[in-house]
């Protein structure tokens, strides 16, 4: 496997109960050896998952460097450092790479809706102000510009870019990205219950928010069809099927959250505007885990 390939979890940020959600740092740090233990390949903080969008950038810093002190080089570490500002984009990347990350997920520019153009100068731009590894990460649903597959193969050219999270949920641009930059582009999932399908067109891994809960489950996934057992690999995304459901059936990650309380890793706090998972959403995750075996 290469550096950036398999099973990477999008970590949620433990929080305390205060009003203010102060960083629960000693959770971040039970979380992170519960992935290791897991058999993750890796780690994304301060993603989606991670709530980055409500945290400080001392609080980003934070869980940043405690990330990577606490996985000490066990795993690959991954920042999310991207925004819908290219300058402060460039800039919380140089601070990436100069608290020592393996690479940087830079998201499609959210709200502004960007033309493919526009696209293309936003990500040069980072990727040629900053020597570090970059993701790219592409999530329509929630940035609403898509980046077609020829821009994506476009960036692809560049020295620094690693690969690409990609979250559209259609898998003909999957196959589309893959077929334009023949096989030799990393592509991950950035939805669960795509991984297998991705894999089986030559997808190289996930960046997962059921790993969370399931590392061992997920992690699986890849490495069975990587040696070859297809059918295992396709049993066990069908198994994770309903969990995956159930932690998105409010907005990520408040069911995350819910679940790591469960599995008593961290509190199920988040910030607003998020609101912790409603009894419902907890009790119907917590129904999942328990047809797992991972709670009693």
């Amino acid at each position: 496997m290469s550096a950036f390939e398999g099973t990477y979890t999008a970590l949620v940020t433990p929080m305390k109960g205060d009003a203010a959600r102060t960083l629960d740092i000693e959770g971040l740090e039970r979380l992170v050896e519960q992935q290791i233990a897991g058999g993750v390949d890796g780690l994304v903080a301060c993603g989606t998952t991670g709530e980055a969008a409500t945290l400080t950038h001392e609080e980003w810093r934070t869980v940043v460097s405690e990330t990577i002190r606490v996985a000490r080089g066990r795993v690959p570490v991954i920042a999310g450092s991207g925004s819908n500002n290219t300058a402060a984009t460039i800039a919380t990347t140089q601070a990436a790479k100069d608290l020592g990350v393996d690479a940087a997920l830079v998201v499609v520019p959210y709200y502004n809706k960007p033309t493919q153009a526009g696209l293309l100068a936003h990500f040069r731009a980072v990727l040629d102000a900053v020597a570090v590894p970059v993701m790219l990460y592409n999530v329509p649903g929630r940035t609403v510009a898509n980046m077609a597959p020829e821009t994506t193969a476009a960036l692809a050219a560049h020295p620094n870019t690693v690969g690409i999270k990609e979250a559209s949920g259609d898998l003909d641009q999957v196959q589309r990205i893959i077929e334009l930059t023949e096989g030799t582009f990393a592509v991950l999932s950035g939805d669960d219950g795509l991984c297998v399908p991705m894999y089986a067109v030559g997808g190289r891994g996930v960046v997962s928010v059921v790993s969370n809960c399931a590392p061992a489950l997920t992690s699986a996934l890849y490495r069975d069809f990587r040696a070859g057992k297809v059918d295992a690999a396709a049993r066990g995304q069908v198994r994770l099927r309903s969990l995956i459901e159930a932690l998105f059936c409010e907005a990520n990650p408040q069911p995350a959250k819910a679940a790591m309380h469960a599995l008593g890793v961290c509190e199920a706090h988040v910030r607003l505007p998020l609101l912790t998972a409603s009894e419902r959403a907890t009790a119907r995750v917590q129904t999942e885990m328990r047809r797992l075996g991972l709670i009693s």
